[in-house]
């Protein structure tokens, strides 16, 4: 076997590689951000590839990636695996469960961490197709990992990326939060269907309008850009009405900033029946402890709407009100019920009241691609 040195040339979907002591870790934000805002929360899911793949051409029968992974678990919650995905020609054909690999396990209930060391983990598709072939190993979208190496029975070369780039930002929904596999996230079944290349900004926890997301959007270069609000804002009860419209607005006159005419949309919250009409915070049920699953519920009070504590209703009225009034033929605005409504909630309920499963992943994904990619959507090919 042939091993190749990963570098920049073979990661898509990073904004910065860092040299570790094993290999590389890929990072979703730049270095600046981490060390001006080194939330954990954030760092942990920054860090975690979301739409990260490494890309190349060859004809090997077999490749193998190593890597390092580093999960985090919760005592008593059964929590899937990270795997890596691959995508053979533009389509997906295999998916490899990690093994090993570091975990820090916490406890909801008292608050303690406990990290646990492991070993590396080599994720091996063989058996490929012969000849020439476009190859792509997505990585896992709910772990990190240390690339250590890239090994195969054929040369490898990197890819220059020649589809269209399209820049998301969301939540852990977009993130890809109770997805199963890299590939199955809704944002990369869109771009699949939409025949355009990724970069996924859905950060778990972390879609909360915050001003340095918006200079990271303005400053990475993009032909199609969405953004996702509303779902952290409620749940984190981290604004009233009062500010969260005028921080959306200074939000898109940042990323207006470096993207003048870029197709824009603004997506609000899909349906989520704890926060419809109640505000946050959000909680884990406490009565969900112990079972072996996580659900969520939201502790506010529907009456605190009065004092411009925010629900979902609220956030959708608000964010169509916003695209309304800024006048952007290029700004689109999208009800994020039309993605994934209360019918839909009947057929495929959340599982732990907060997150789509596998199939409304792909659900929603296919329902994006038919309004953003068809017809006459807002990033059809001009």
């Amino acid at each position: 076997m042939l091993s190749t040195p990963l570098t920049a040339q073979f990661l898509h979907g990073t904004a910065e590689l860092e040299r570790t002591a094993r290999g590389l870790r890929p990072h979703r934000l730049p270095g600046w951000v981490r060390e001006r805002f080194p939330d954990p929360q954030l760092l942990m899911v920054e860090g975690q590839p979301s739409g990260v793949r490494v890309v190349l051409t060859t004809s090997a029968r077999t490749v193998s990636l190593v890597s390092h992974p580093l999960r985090v678990a919760y005592r008593g919650a059964d929590r899937p695996r990270g795997a890596v995905d691959l995508v053979l020609d533009g389509e997906p054909v295999a998916s490899s469960v990690l093994d090993g690999g570091d975990l820090i396990e916490a406890d909801l209930e008292t608050g303690a961490t406990e990290f646990r060391p492991g070993l590396p983990h080599t994720t091996t598709f063989d058996g490929l197709p012969a000849g020439d072939k476009l190859v792509e190993l997505w990585l896992p979208h709910n772990e990190s990992v240390e690339l250590v190496e890239l090994r195969s029975d054929a040369p490898v070369a990197p890819v220059e990326p020649t589809r269209r780039l399209w820049l998301h930002h969301g939540s852990s929904i977009s993130h890809g939060s109770n997805a199963s596999t890299p590939t199955q996230i809704w944002p990369a079944v869109a771009a699949r269907l939409g025949d355009v290349d990724l970069r996924n900004l859905g950060f778990g926890g972390s879609a909360l309008v915050d001003p340095f997301l918006a200079r990271v959007i303005r400053d990475t270069p993009a032909d199609l850009i969405s953004v996702k609000l509303g779902i952290n804002v409620v749940n984190l009860d981290g604004m009233r009405l009062r500010t969260f419209v005028p921080a959306v607005h200074g939000f898109l006159d940042t990323i207006r900033d470096g993207h003048p005419t870029t197709p824009l949309v603004l997506a609000s919250p899909i349906f989520c029946g704890i926060h419809e009409d109640t505000p946050g915070p959000g909680a884990v049920d406490p009565d969900a402890l112990g079972t072996g699953q996580l659900r969520f519920v939201a502790t506010g009070r529907s009456e605190e709407q009065q004092q411009g504590k925010l629900t979902l209703r609220v956030i959708r009225d608000a964010l169509a009100a916003v695209v309304e009034r800024r006048g952007d033929p290029n700004l689109h605005h999208l009800d994020g019920t039309t993605l994934y409504g209360a019918d839909d909630a009947v057929e495929h309920p959340l599982p732990d009241a907060l997150h789509p499963d596998t199939a409304t992943h792909r659900l929603i994904g296919e329902r994006f691609a038919r309004y953003a990619f068809a017809g006459t959507g807002p990033f059809t090919s001009s």
